[in-house]
């Protein structure tokens, strides 16, 4: 069986003088939000509080700044996103992008793609959507069967994404679709659309359990995109979209989803909880600081270069299982039944997150899907 390294992060006293600006920043920018509203987390969708996250600097932190970006350290960007989701703070606009997408444009893009797209990103002007998600595969990648054919000037796309968080917000998509023979891997190619100004795309909203839209489907009908759309090398979609998963896969928000109902539940638990809650609240501690030194690890793999695909993935399964446990540990511990009328913080989060739980093994990879990932990674299968 391989081995599987988690190497320590670096230290970073700067990343920890950094922890403590952007506790006081957060706040007062969120001190009329209540806990279900924070809770919403980085669903949450608030331009202003993303333009001002970047006034401060605090989008495309380790960007050149010749792309509007800071130069700073990717431990130095992880302090700012775990204060962020610990916080609640409403960062789905400027999310994607700042994690993945401009990750991705600033690695493989054109330096026109670079020069327009990145200074938008890391002002909060431009917000992305992730276009990998089909029916009927699901987080099968390789089943993708959106195409691009080649035309005179270009390509035309016919396809359908789905479960596309923010297309009915975002400025632009980051496709992923085939656009050549081959089977499973081969052919696909990724391309960066317009979704404001390109004609022939429909999106739908696909609604959650709590009637809250952030989902879509997104259709594109005989959609022309120009040649300069095209993301990266024709036919090599498949390793930039993999490399892409490492930032989607392994970031806090795999294990932060339910930290508001975990602070709320110690609130009403109390200083002088019961030996069954006390046992149950140390392993969900340890748990969670686990998963940060395993996520925080990736992080200082990605400053370093390196492609730790494996490695998230693992944090993802891992820290997917503990999210959707937390809620129902809180059911048990605390009798009551959530509402989403209530005017009690703790039942009104816990009622959120509870029926937003199921979505969280499904966003980023199915875990059927990363169980396999790993196990081929660690020579198992």
């Amino acid at each position: 069986m391989a081995d599987l390294p988690f190497a320590p992060p670096p230290p970073h006293p700067q990343a920890e003088t950094l922890r403590l600006e952007v506790r006081a920043f957060l706040a007062e920018a969120l001190s009329d939000r209540t806990p279900a509203q924070r809770a919403e987390s980085w669903q949450g969708h608030d331009p202003e509080f993303s333009r001002k996250v970047a006034a401060r600097g605090w989008i495309g932190m380790t960007w050149p700044k010749q792309y509007g970006g800071q130069e700073r350290s990717a431990l130095e960007r992880y302090v700012v996103l775990e204060e962020m989701l610990a916080a609640g703070a409403p960062v789905s606009h400027h999310w994607i992008a700042d994690r993945q997408s401009g990750p991705t444009i600033l690695r493989v893009g054109s330096e026109e793609q670079r020069q327009d797209i990145l200074p938008r990103i890391a002002r909060g002007e431009a917000m992305f959507c992730i276009g990998m998600s089909e029916p009927d595969s699901g987080s099968d990648l390789a089943a993708a069967r959106t195409r691009a054919e080649p035309v005179q000037g270009g390509f035309v796309v016919n396809g359908t994404k789905l479960w596309t968080s923010g297309a009915h917000q975002a400025d632009y998509m980051i496709l992923f679709c085939r656009t050549g023979e081959g089977q499973r891997h081969e052919g696909t190619s990724q391309f960066l659309v317009d979704l404001k100004n390109t004609p022939g795309i429909s999106i739908r909203p696909v609604h959650a359990m709590t009637g809250e839209h952030h989902f879509n489907e997104v259709v594109f009908t005989d959609t022309f995109l120009p040649e300069t759309a095209l993301l990266g090398k024709l036919g090599d979609g498949w390793n930039q979209v993999t490399s892409e998963l490492a930032y989607e896969r392994s970031g806090p928000e795999r294990f932060l989803s339910s930290f508001l109902i975990m602070t709320e539940m110690l609130r009403v638990i109390g200083p002088n909880p019961s030996e069954r809650a006390a046992i149950a609240i140390g392993r969900l501690a340890a748990h969670i600081h686990a998963l940060r030194r395993m996520s925080r690890s990736v992080a200082g793999m990605l400053q370093a270069g390196d492609n730790p695909a494996l490695q998230a993935a693992l944090v993802k399964e891992l820290g997917n299982a503990l999210e959707q446990e937390i809620p129902e540990i809180a059911r048990l511990l605390v009798d009551c039944e959530p509402s989403l009328e209530s005017d009690d913080a703790f039942l009104a989060t816990l009622s959120l997150i509870t029926l937003h739980a199921p979505s969280f093994s499904l966003r980023g990879g199915t875990r059927e899907i990363l169980r396999g990932i790993i196990a081929r990674g660690l020579g198992l299968r």
